[in-house]
Order: C-alpha cells, then structure tokens, then sequence
C-alpha cells in the first residue's frame, strides 16, 4: 500500500497536477485505486468499453493497434504516464490495446471520479485536451526520424486562429474576384470572363497555399528531445531540434488576444538559443508538459546513477559476484542507425553509374561516413564548362566534314585554335569535378570534419568532437532544393558553428551526426560515472573495513581489562 504523502509527492511531478494546491492532491491521491499487473497481462482491449482512467506509478506498459487483421506497436509507456483519458473523454470505446511488459504499479480512477476530476479542475482539462490533440496528431503523421525508443509526449500546430488569420485575405479577395466574374458572365464579356477567371484561380490556389503552409509547422517534444519542424512548401524547410538535456528554462509568451483565446507561445531556451513554439493552444499546459518531461529525464539519469552505485558498492564488499561483460553497458545498449534512405533521383543514378566512387555523395567505411556536395552542385559548377567543351567539339566536327566535303585534309590555324580550347574546357571541366569531389564532410565515432581542398591549392581543415555538439538544424531552400532534396546542415559546437554545405537529403545526415553524437556521449557518460562510482566505492569500501578495524581495537581494552 503507497501512502498518501507518497502519491502526492508522485502527482506533483506530472504536469496534469501543476498549480494544484497540496489539500486538492491529497483528496486526489486518496481517490486512487492501486492495481497491479503482471508481464503480459492486459489492461484493456482495443474495442472494449472505456470505464477507468489510469497513471502508471512504476513499470512500463506496451501500446498496440490492430489494423487490416496486423497488429502494430504505437508506443512504450513507463511511470509517470498516463492513459485511457481519450476515450473517457469522448465517450468513445477503446482504439488500442494496453499490455504489461513488466510487473506494474499502476493508480486507476473510475469513470465518474475522472469526470468530476476535471469539472473540478477546468486547468486538468486543458491539459487533457494538449494530450489528447497530441496523440491524435502523432497518430496521423508518421515521421520517419523518430528513432525506435523516441516516443512522442507533444505535438501541435499552430493555433486555428492563424489558420483564420492567413486566409482572411485571400478568402475575401476570392468573393469579389466571383463577383467580378459573375459580372463578366452576364455582360457576356469573353475578355473580363477569361480575367476574372485566371484572377479567381489564382486566389484559390493562394488560399489553399496558405491553409498548407499553416498545417506544416510542427512543435514536437519526445522522450528524448525538442524539435521544431518549420516548412514553406517548395520553397524552404527546417528541422531545429536539442536534447532535453540541454534545456535551461521554459517559459510562456502571450499577449491580450492569446490570453482571450488561450494561446501563445512556449519558449524552450537551451545552451545554444531558443525553440520557440509559437502560438500553440493552451500554452501553460504546454509549458508544463515539457517541464514535466525535462524534469523525468533528470530524475531518470540521477536513478541510472544511484542503482549504478549502489551495485558498484555491493561489488567492491564482495556482497555480490562481479559481472562479467564485454563492453560498457552503454557500448552494449547504443546502436548507431542510419537514417539514409536513397530518393529516386539517387536510385536511378546508382544505376546509371554502378554506384561508382567518382559520383557517390554518401558512403560509408570503417565506421566514418563521408558526403560530398549534392551532385548537382558538380552539374551547376561543371554545366559551363561542359558545354563549352560540347559546342568546341561540334566546331571541330564541322570543320573536319568542310575539309572531307572538299576532298582536302589538312590542320588549319581555325580547327587548331578549337582544338586548343577545347583542351582548356577539359581542363575546366576536370579541375570543377575534382574540386568538388575534394570537399567532403566526415562523421566518425568521436568527431565531425570539415574538408575544403582546392586543386593544386590550399586544403583547409575543420573538425570538433562528437561530444561538443550542442545543437544540429537542418534546412533546404528553393522547388531546386526540393525537387532534388539537398541542403545545408548546421552543427554548432561552442561558440561556433560548422556547415554541412548542399549535401543530400540534409535531414538524413542530421540524423546521422545525432545519432553518432548520442552513442559518443552515451559511451563517454557511462566511462566517467564508471570511473567516479569506482572511487567512491573504493572510499566507503575502504571506510568499511577501517571502521571494523577500529572498532576491534576499541574492543580489544575493553575485553583485556574484564580479564585482568
């Protein structure tokens, strides 16, 4: 039985509860039923009647959904979420089914007690309603740089009342552009109907430009990190993103008609700036959310921490058998995955060339990825000259076909005056191609680099450590971007910033340096707290036995003076 001041101190750390007085969180915390589940038992089925909300106080629970007769895992939930408030919200049946991966702990609340709870607490059920846009938002839109253990806990798009906001406008000059063509239509003014009918196209295009501009804002908060996916179609895209690590401070922005309308904008500062999510609904819910989960991952790392030590110390006092491993735990647990997935445009070109080394822009050897520049990039440095070299060579042609036509074969000052130019465009021609393949970008196990060559020049050199990162943004610009996916990627080390200049699929390479960047600092955490629980252990180890020895000797007079 978990007692009350133990439930309250556990609601007090998720973000449903914030602001919530400590006599509101007792009546709270009494109200709870305590269950426990074994691994593999149920907690509900997908299409069985929603009557309890619940809490996981500890354990971890599985999340899938059957669909087309398959069965899908949406999600890994452990203590401090929550579930099954959808459907009690809604008055719907349940859409998922809930598993235990392990023996777990779990509050539950009926029906009823959950419905009183949130007519008691209008602010509970704001929160709610940022969960529950959340999950059906995360439902809907599947992103393919999640990583497998990375669940997401937020997302939203911007507040409806920006989507009101863009289209005013072009809706309104929509309704005169009919007007002006319903006009045209009864003047039967074939010029004025062809105007009014290009001016009315265009509007709605507009319109619905915009409304698509709008949906493609994303603020994201996993388990993991804070990402804010910025997109103007065809145009631009960006993905900014930091570990909940490096979060300093959460703060809320609004104004008098975000107040009115219950939203503005959430403010994550890190190390490196901010990630602001701007104008999303229900705002301090939203703050306190991210909070929330900044705050577990603390914790999180402090438990890893302790349960380490402790073990570490059991070991060094020989109460338990030292284990025997291959490798760090972090080594063991850290899979670096890539995310490159090749386009159509790279497949094609695979093809084309035999996936041959003189144009590959992503490759990988002996652990360390190198790309080079987009090879397109080669095309728009290297199209000049190519052509000049095309069209010297049709001049050559054509002056061999006079000298054939005139039964005569001999090297004028004209064909060799070509020819001399053509050799210069070979020349150009190589010298763009070779210095285009000499900048290269690397990602190895502990560090990223940075290779500027010039032919027969200078070659320039920049390279950080993996661990030094602090944050990566990603960006395309242009319908050229678009149309053959490449960009820069922004990696800022310290003060300073390195660039990923025109790489392909700029997300992609994002990915990969996170990822290397996580397994480097997962590996390097886990050494250092290794070394650091190990002199500790040592101490207290050591303090142990000097203590029994000193405790001896104080026995020992007092033993020898009752035999005396």
């Amino acid at each position: 039985m978990i007692s009350t001041p133990a439930r309250v101190a556990f609601l007090k750390r998720i973000h449903l509860f914030r602001g919530l007085k400590d006599e509101d969180l007792t009546t709270i915390a009494e109200e709870l039923k305590e269950e426990t589940f074994e691994a593999s038992a149920p907690i509900f089925s997908q299409g069985s009647q929603a009557d309890r909300f619940f809490i996981i106080y500890q354990g971890n629970v599985r999340i899938t959904q059957t669909r087309h007769n398959e069965q899908m895992e949406l999600a890994s939930l452990v203590g401090g979420d929550y579930f099954g408030e959808e459907a009690l919200y809604v008055s719907r049946k349940r859409s998922a089914t809930i598993t235990a991966s392990e023996t777990t702990f779990i509050f539950s609340l009926t029906r009823e007690e959950f419905n009183k709870l949130i007519k008691r607490f209008p602010r509970m059920k704001a929160a709610f309603e940022v969960s529950i846009a959340s999950r059906r938002l995360a439902r809907q839109i599947q992103f393919k740089w999640l990583r497998k253990d990375e669940v997401i806990y937020f997302l939203a798009r911007k507040h409806p009342i920006l989507l009101f906001d863009a289209l005013a406008l072009p809706l309104a000059l929509t309704f005169f552009a009919f007007l002006f063509l319903a006009w045209a239509i009864h003047v039967h003014s074939w010029v004025a109907i062809a105007i009014s009918s290009i001016i009315t196209l265009y509007l709605i295009g507009w319109a619905i430009w915009r409304a698509i501009d709008w949906g493609n804002d994303y603020y994201i908060v996993t388990n993991q990190r804070v990402v804010w996916l910025e997109k103007v179609v065809m145009l631009y895209d960006s993905r900014m993103e930091a570990p909940l690590s490096t979060i300093l401070s959460v703060g809320v922005e609004t104004d008098f008609t975000g107040r009115m309308m219950d939203y503005g904008n959430v403010v994550v500062r890190t190390f490196v700036g901010k990630i602001p999510f701007h104008h999303v609904s229900h705002p301090n819910q939203a703050a306190d959310m991210v909070e929330e989960l900044w705050g577990r991952s603390k914790h999180v790392a402090s438990a890893h921490e302790k349960e380490a030590m402790r073990n570490e110390i059991r070991r060094k006092l020989g109460l338990t058998e030292e284990a025997k491993t291959t490798g760090s735990e972090s080594e063991q647990d850290v899979v670096v995955r890539s995310m490159y997935k090749p386009g159509i445009l790279k497949i094609l070109a695979s093809k084309l060339f035999r996936d041959s080394m003189l144009l590959k822009v992503r490759f990988e050897s002996a652990g360390t990825i190198t790309y080079r520049k987009h090879i397109f990039v080669l095309v728009e440095h290297a199209g000049l000259p190519a052509l000049f070299c095309l069209l010297l060579a049709i001049g050559m042609f054509w002056r061999f076909f006079i000298w054939v036509q005139a039964g005569t074969l001999h090297v004028d000052y004209i064909f060799f005056f070509l020819l001399l130019l053509f050799f210069y465009g070979l020349y150009q021609l190589g010298y763009q191609y070779v210095d285009w393949r000499n900048d290269i970008y690397q990602v190895t196990d502990d560090q990223i680099i940075d290779i500027e060559k010039k032919p027969f020049g200078t070659e320039e050199r920049k390279a950080a450590p993996l661990e030094n990162i602090l944050a990566t943004e990603s960006k395309r610009w242009g319908i050229i971007g678009h149309i053959f996916n490449y960009g820069t990627v922004y990696i800022t080390v310290g003060g300073s910033r390195l660039e990923f200049e025109d790489v392909y699929n700029p997300a992609a390479v994002q990915q990969d340096i996170d990822d290397r960047r996580l397994a480097r600092r997962a590996r390097q955490e886990e050494a250092r707290a290794k070394a650091e629980r190990e002199r500790m252990a040592d101490w207290l180890a050591s303090y142990h036995e000097n203590i029994q020895e000193i405790d001896n000797e104080l026995r020992q007079p007092k033993n020898e003076t009752k035999n005396e």
